[in-house]
């Protein structure tokens, strides 16, 4: 039985399997990036692309270089903050108070307190 389609394994707007002999990719090089754990990572560049000091490796998360021998060191991961936090360090006791008394005082004006 049939199960519909013409060619097995194909659909509708599928591509080709193999590359079309008419097109050539684009010119590129690759890049070995190199982090404090040991990681090496190979990233592929256009050939006129200028190459980056430093990329985040793939793998950790952590700084990568270019020389092997001297790779950057760990960055310093911030904990995490919620929004009142940040808040805080805008904003001083006083300025909390004040922006909540004014606060209040609209609500008020507006119930006709």
């Amino acid at each position: 039985m049939s199960s519909g389609s013409a060619i097995r394994g194909s659909r509708v707007g599928s591509s080709p399997m193999r590359p079309d002999e008419r097109t050539e990719p684009a010119p590129r090089r690759q890049v070995t990036y190199f982090c404090s754990a040991g990681h090496d990572s190979i990233i592929w560049f256009a050939a006129e692309a200028a190459i980056p000091e430093t990329w985040d490796c793939p793998r950790c998360g952590q700084p990568a270089g270019l020389d092997s021998s001297n790779p950057p060191g760990r960055s310093r991961t911030e904990p995490y903050k919620s929004h009142l936090a940040y808040v805080k360090e805008r904003r001083s006791e006083e300025d909390a108070a004040a922006i909540l008394a004014e606060a209040l005082a609209k609500v008020r004006q507006r119930r006709g307190e």
